[in-house]
C-alpha cells in the first residue's frame, strides 16, 4: 500500500517510494529505497520537496493514526496507462539549458546504475524511470536539444552517456511513430538499458583503441545475452526493455545476432532499437575513431539499409524524427555562407542556421541567425559542408550558444 505523508513524518524504516517533485532536482538519483539510517532520514528531510510516498507494505507506517493520509494500492487492476504530464514545445535555445543539467544528471545516475550491476548489486531498474521520464519530455518539448547536447560526450564517457542518448533517440522515435505515451516511456527505458551486459566486458576491450581479435569480438557480441541475464535478475525491467536489450543487434537481413532473427522476427522495439543504437555510435567520437558528423551519418545509415541492416519504413520514420539536417549539422548556403543548424522542428528541409563563415572570402564573419523558412526567404541549403575542409574548429559553439 503506498501513502502519501508530510515529509517531516519520514523516519528511519519506512520506503521511499517516490519523492512529490522533479527527479531533476533531487539530489537522490534513485526514487524508491530503505530509509535505513538517520543521515538518510534528514537527506530527505531537507530535500526540498513538502510530501512524499512511502511504501508501509516495504517498510514502517507513520508513527500516528495514518487516518488522515492519503493511501491508494501499490497496483490496482484496470489502472490508466501513463501519461506524461502537459508538455509545450520549446525552441533548441531554451531546452539546450534544461537538457544541460540534465544530461550531468543523467551521467551520475546511469554511471551509479552500471557500477550496481557490474559488481552484481542491480536490485531494481524500475528507479531509473523517473530519469527516463525526464530525458523522453526534453524530447517531446525539443528533440533535437538533448540529442545533439548528448551527441557531444567525451570517449571516457562513452558506455553512459551513449545509453542515455540512446533512450532520448528511442523516445523520439516512438513518437513519431504514433505510439502512445506508456510505450514510448518504455522503448526509451529499454534504450537507457539496452547496453547494460557491457559491464561484464572488461574495460580494456571496451575502451581498446585498436582493431579487436576475434576473442576480444566474441567477448564483446555476448554484451546483449549477458544484459537480458542481468536485467531477469533485477526487478523492473518490462518486456519491451528486456527484448531491447536482447535484440539492439539484430539486423533486418537476418545477419545480425545474438539469434540471427530476420525480418519481422524481430519485434517492433528492437527494430527501433537498432537504429537508435548504431546512430548514437557512429555520430560519437570512440577510442578508436571520431564520430561522423549527424548528416553524414544517416547518408551512411541509408546505404545499410537498403544493404538489408535497417528496417526501411523504420529508418524513414527515425530519418522525419532526427531531420535530414540534424541540430548541430554544417551546411553550404546560396550565398556562400556557412552555418550550423540550430533548429529543424519547423521544417526539415529548411531550418533555422546560424551562418558564421564566408566561403567567397574564406573568413569569418559576424554570426547571424538565419530562417530558411520565413516567408520570401532567398536563402536555402546548398549542400552539406566537412568542417575539417574548411579548417573550422569548435563549431558546436554556434548552435550550442545561438544567442
Amino acid at each position: 500500500m503506498l501513502k502519501k505523508i508530510p515529509v517531516e513524518k519520514v523516519r528511519q524504516g519506512m520506503y521511499l517510494q517516490q519523492l512529490c517533485g522533479s527527479w531533476l532536482n533531487s539530489p537522490f538519483w534513485q526514487t524508491s529505497f530503505a530509509i535505513d539510517g538517520p543521515e538518510l532520514v534528514q537527506q530527505v528531510r531537507n530535500c526540498g520537496v513538502r510530501e512524499i510516498w512511502i511504501d508501509v507494505e516495504r517498510g514502517v507506517d507513520v508513527m500516528e493514526s495514518a487516518a488522515a493520509m492519503t493511501a491508494q494500492p501499490a497496483s490496482a487492476s484496470g489502472a490508466p496507462r501513463f501519461r506524461f504530464g502537459k508538455v509545450d514545445s520549446a525552441p533548441v535555445a531554451e531546452e539546450l539549458e534544461r537538457a544541460t543539467r540534465l544530461v550531468s544528471r543523467s551521467k551520475e545516475a546511469v554511471n551509479t546504475m552500471f557500477n550496481e550491476a557490474r559488481m552484481g548489486r542491480l536490485s531494481n531498474v524500475s528507479s531509473a524511470m523517473p530519469l527516463v521520464e525526464e530525458i523522453a519530455a526534453s524530447v517531446l518539448r525539443n528533440p533535437g536539444a538533448l540529442i545533439s547536447l548528448v551527441r557531444l560526450k567525451q570517449a571516457d564517457d562513452y558506455t553512459y552517456l551513449h545509453s542515455v542518448a540512446v533512450c532520448a533517440l528511442m523516445a523520439a522515435l516512438a513518437r513519431q511513430l504514433g505510439l502512445d505515451d506508456e510505450e514510448i516511456r518504455e522503448c526509451a527505458l529499454g534504450g537507457l538499458l539496452h547496453d547494460i551486459g557491457k559491464m561484464a566486458v572488461p574495460h580494456a576491450i571496451l575502451n581498446k583503441p585498436g582493431k579487436l581479435t576475434d576473442a576480444e569480438f566474441g567477448t564483446v557480441k555476448g554484451h546483449p545475452s549477458a544484459g537480458h541475464h542481468l536485467l531477469l535478475e533485477a526487478q523492473g525491467a518490462s518486456p519491451i526493455a528486456l527484448d531491447v536489450c536482447l535484440h539492439h543487434h539484430e539486423k533486418y537481413d537476418g545477419s545480425g545476432y545474438p539469434h540471427g532473427l530476420k525480418g519481422e522476427e524481430i519485434s517492433l522495439h528492437a527494430r527501433m532499437g537498432a537504429i537508435c543504437d548504431v546512430y548514437d555510435a557512429i555520430t560519437s567520437d570512440r577510442p578508436y575513431k571520431a564520430g561522423w558528423c549527424p548528416a553524414e551519418s544517416l547518408r551512411k545509415m541509408a546505404e545499410w539499409t537498403k544493404a538489408g541492416h535497417f528496417d526501411p519504413t523504420i529508418f524513414t520514420a527515425f530519418v522525419k524524427c532526427i531531420g535530414i539536417y540534424p541540430v548541430g549539422t554544417l551546411v553550404r548556403l546560396r550565398s556562400g555562407r556557412l552555418g550550423v543548424v540550430l533548429d529543424n522542428t519547423k521544417s526539415l528541409l529548411q531550418p533555422l542556421v546560424r551562418v558564421f563563415f564566408s566561403t567567397k572570402s574564406t573568413s569569418y564573419i559576424l554570426p547571424e541567425t538565419v530562417d530558411l523558412n520565413q516567408p520570401g526567404s532567398q536563402e536555402a541549403i546548398a549542400a552539406r559542408e566537412d568542417a575539417a575542409a574548411w579548417n573550422l574548429r569548435d563549431i558546436e559553439r554556434y548552435w550550442l550558444s545561438p544567442a
